[in-house]
């Protein structure tokens, strides 16, 4: 699978029309944000602690949910 971080970069827009945006728009500019992890653990666990421009962690597990339907669909 390609990393959960590349799945997300696709949500990057200029204005942050939503909380899905404000997440990648972030996370683009989070330097120590695990770039190559596919790993829901290691991701999750790295926003518990270091993801205080998320609001709500239900938008990373929608998104989660989103990107493994695609990476599944893929193979």
């Amino acid at each position: 699978m390609r990393p959960f971080y590349l799945f997300l970069m696709k949500y990057r827009q200029p204005k942050e029309v939503d909380e899905i945006t404000k997440f990648a728009n972030h996370a683009y500019e989070d330097h120590s944000f695990p770039k190559q992890s596919d790993d829901y653990h290691e991701v999750s666990s790295y926003l518990e602690l270091n993801g205080d421009y998320l609001d709500s962690m239900t938008i990373f597990d929608q998104l989660w949910d989103q990107y493994v339907q695609i990476e599944e669909g893929m193979h």
